[in-house]
């Protein structure tokens, strides 16, 4: 009597598998994505914001970012990231720079890291819009 041989049937249900979880994830992180895109980011209004030190977040699968915004005299004098998981938009850190000379949250996002801008100045909106 001959035995059947499973081992291609068991290999190619590892495979429908594993193309299934991976076209569930890029579906889910192209969809993130796009909702993030989409985002109006709303300036503030210095002059009604205190003197202080304000923490800031958000996370749009897969960036989060956490932050600290500095405010003296109506000015935003620093920002500090604390957290950034960010895959390849480590350059969107730039931006802090153009918010601070700015004194805006109305500025370019960095070409490249268009996600990890944005929600890098999301995070200083909900820091500055408690």
């Amino acid at each position: 009597m001959k035995k059947k041989r499973r081992w291609p049937w068991i290999v190619l249900a590892v495979v429908v598998l594993i193309s299934i979880g991976v076209a569930v994830f890029y579906t889910y992180t192209s969809d993130q994505l796009n909702k993030l895109a989409k985002v109006d980011i709303e300036d503030v209004d210095l002059s009604t914001i205190n003197d202080g030190t304000y923490q800031g977040k958000y996370g749009s699968f897969p960036v989060v970012v956490e932050l600290d915004v500095t405010v003296s005299a109506h000015q935003i004098t620093k920002i500090i990231i604390t957290k950034h998981d960010n895959g390849q938009g480590k350059p969107a850190e730039a931006i802090i720079d153009d918010v601070i000379e700015a004194q805006s949250l109305q500025v370019d996002v960095i070409t490249g890291a268009t996600y990890s801008s944005k929600t890098i100045l999301i995070a200083l909106q909900n820091a500055l819009n408690p």
